[in-house]
């Protein structure tokens, strides 16, 4: 998760946020290069009195800052539309959960289970146990097996609102009337903390999300406890 004065992005925990981050790397260290060029270029037009005839008026020069800079967004954009095509694709998922958005709190269904269904609250500041995260805690955690391509279908029953989790790479508007999806594949087993990101009200900061990935018998384990518990 998050940590204070944190620059970057958070630790990629699924393949789509690994390619999202060589993207974000590949992408701004080109931005550094044009803006090294730029700012070089500038100090020397503004620090020097002599003037170069073939600058001011070449048609060589012309071409190279209008082909440049169209085989640079070439460069941005193929490997950004790579990223988007990965992140639609949805392959044979082995788990379906819906996420259902409410004025404040998530709920989920396992739709390949028969009553295997929570809602999921914010745990109060002075109900928080050590080593708990305030405003990021949530009474029922979203747990999933690690491993495995897991599709979510994103909804609301009331207001727009955002299912998002920046370590896995997802972020999906929940349209009341409308039934989104979206799917991650989470490389190993922790607990990632994303919140709403749709302003959806009064108590928009107040509805976290958490997914907590472990691994398939410890998934079939809790699933088997929770049917028994509803």
């Amino acid at each position: 998760m998050a940590h204070p004065a944190q620059l970057g992005f958070q630790d990629a925990a699924s393949p789509v946020m690994e390619e999202l981050l060589h993207f974000h790397d590949h992408a701004l260290m080109i931005v550094f290069l044009i803006s090294t060029l730029v700012l070089y270029i500038i100090i020397a037009m503004v620090s020097t009195k002599l003037t170069n005839k073939y600058i001011l008026d070449s048609q060589e020069i012309e071409i190279v800052w209008t082909i440049l800079p169209a085989v640079i967004l070439v460069l941005i954009a193929l490997p950004s539309l790579r990223i988007l095509y990965l992140m639609d694709e949805i392959n044979d998922p082995h788990l379906t959960i819906k996420a259902m958005g409410h004025q404040w709190y998530w709920s989920y269904e396992y739709t390949d289970y028969e009553n295997l269904g929570f809602d999921s609250y914010m745990v109060p500041t002075q109900d928080l146990t050590p080593g708990q995260f305030r405003l990021l805690e949530t009474d029922h955690r979203m747990v999933v097996p690690m491993e495995s391509p897991v599709r979510v279908l994103v909804s609301a029953e009331d207001v727009l609102h955002s299912w998002a989790v920046p370590s896995l790479g997802v972020k999906m508007d929940a349209v009341p009337g409308r039934l989104n999806q979206t799917a991650f594949m989470i490389s190993r087993p922790g607990v990632y903390y994303g919140q709403c990101s749709e302003i959806c009200g009064a108590n928009h900061s107040f509805m976290p999300i958490v997914v907590e990935a472990v691994p398939l018998e410890h998934f079939e384990n809790w699933s088997l406890l929770t049917l028994e518990d509803a």
